[in-house]
């Protein structure tokens, strides 16, 4: 997701809470680990969180310390929660209304067979609101060729496009980089149908 420095800020302290109700003796080496954040940035949103008094940090055995949720970083913690999940929802019911906007476009333009591109949770969207349209799915591309396809249809490398017959590309990513892979591989502009 697209996310604004309030939400990743929001994101990262839910990240950090939810790891900490969990096990409270954790290592700040280890949240940085476990959360892919760098220790400093960690070691940053444990003193804010502690500042504000969403956590206490206290000396446990053999003198490593030790975090707690106070009721106000739980109730903290519950809003963020619902917050998480109200953006994820909106998140993907904007992504549910572009990808259908672009099957309608695909079909308006005579489109009759579809390439996704890309293996995520919009490719996986992309594939549900594909059901029942006046559309076949060719497979999809996700870079590396795997044996345990997706939703039973065939995941194609790189390399395999230019072998493979279709009318349309829906570019199932919002990474831009991808729409760069796709050009350079040679695909016509009008075959690509990105969101």
């Amino acid at each position: 997701m697209n996310k604004s420095g309030a939400g990743r800020h929001n994101d990262i302290s839910l990240k950090i809470l939810d790891e900490l109700s969990r096990e409270s003796l954790v290592t700040q080496r280890t949240l940085s680990s476990n959360l892919n954040i760098a220790l400093g940035l960690v070691n940053a949103y444990i003193k804010r969180l502690a500042k504000k008094g969403y956590i206490k940090i206290n000396k446990g055995p053999m003198n490593r310390v030790k975090y707690a949720l106070t009721r106000k970083g739980f109730t903290h913690r519950v809003g963020l929660t619902y917050h998480y999940m109200q953006s994820s929802i909106d998140y993907f019911k904007d992504a549910r209304q572009r990808i259908d906007n672009l099957y309608g476009q695909m079909i308006k333009n005579g489109v009759q067979t579809v390439l996704i591109w890309g293996d995520g949770e919009i490719a996986e969207l992309s594939y549900i609101s594909l059901r029942g349209l006046p559309l076949a799915l060719v497979g999809v591309v996700d870079g590396k060729k795997e044996e345990k396809g997706f939703f039973g249809h065939h995941i194609y490398s790189y390399e395999d496009v230019s072998g493979l017959n279709y009318d349309a590309i829906l570019l199932a990513s919002f990474n831009n980089t991808a729409l760069q892979k796709i050009r350079s591989l040679g695909v016509e502009a009008d075959k690509i149908y990105s969101l």
